[in-house]
């Protein structure tokens, strides 16, 4: 049997890949450790919850929202790969719909796929009730037939970001009903405005120099952000901070008496 560690599922390919792939990332930033999280009534990111995810100190988690989108998720995808870093993309099902090509080599290549709603409304708690949960769901499903080629009750993945950021309560309050983990963030590179690479680059090291730690959100559709992020790798590099890799737990399953 496969250790705990490489049951889930977007973590397989790293277990199976063995001494080879730790030898082809020596002096690479590298990601540090994985971290199994539990999605079931799951909030993380202090710029939206009280809470966040149990970081140590200079340990961050890249994550991008808005793909797949061709041009840009391929540089994001090329950047990582060299420095073998692993990352989260939250996807929007139309664009994991049309580019499911891109969608199954984030998975390929390691990452950890979410869900970010179907058309991504601004935003979902500005829209009636039913709608926004037909958009979510319309949105999970899209991205598991483009990823897995079919669909299931519960998402392969039960990681879910808001667009622009809104929630509602009642909205809250289905996803975790759904058992489906809610992410924020802690920092981001504010890279919806545009912005030259290397401003981009003073500005979220300034955030994460302050913070210490934390979420980090980027857009794999924005071109700034493409083209910083060598630099940006380099500096956590350089900096001394750790990538760590966030999988969806096991789900729990009852024990004999």
């Amino acid at each position: 049997m496969l250790p705990a560690a490489c049951r889930a599922a977007l973590f397989l390919s790293l277990c199976l890949a063995g001494p080879a792939a730790a030898q082809d990332c020596a002096g690479k930033l590298g990601t540090s450790r994985v971290m199994q999280v539990d999605p079931s009534g799951l909030q993380v990111g202090t710029k939206h919850f009280p809470q966040t995810l149990d970081l140590a100190d200079r340990e961050v988690v890249l994550t991008f929202d808005d793909g797949p989108l061709p041009g840009t998720t391929s540089s994001v995808l090329k950047t990582l790969a060299r420095e073998c870093v692993r990352a989260t993309f939250f996807v929007i099902g139309r664009n994991a719909a049309a580019h499911p090509d891109l969608l199954r080599r984030e998975i390929a290549e390691g990452h950890t796929v979410g869900h970010h709603s179907m058309t991504h409304p601004m935003t979902l708690a500005d829209i009636p009730y039913d709608k926004a949960v037909a958009d979510i769901e319309k949105g999970i499903n899209a991205d598991d037939k483009a990823a897995y080629g079919a669909t299931g009750t519960r998402p392969r993945v039960p990681f879910f970001r808001f667009p622009g950021f809104g929630a509602s309560p009642e909205l809250l309050d289905y996803l975790k009903g759904r058992g489906i983990g809610v992410f924020g963030a802690d920092l981001w590179a504010s890279d919806w405005n545009p912005m030259t690479p290397e401003e981009q680059l003073s500005l979220v090291m300034a955030r994460l120099d302050h913070a210490g730690r934390g979420i980090i959100l980027f857009h794999d559709t924005r071109a700034q952000t493409a083209k910083m992020l060598p630099a940006f790798l380099s500096a956590l590099k350089e900096r001394g901070y750790r990538v760590v890799h966030i999988v969806p737990a096991p789900p729990k399953t009852a024990t004999a008496p």
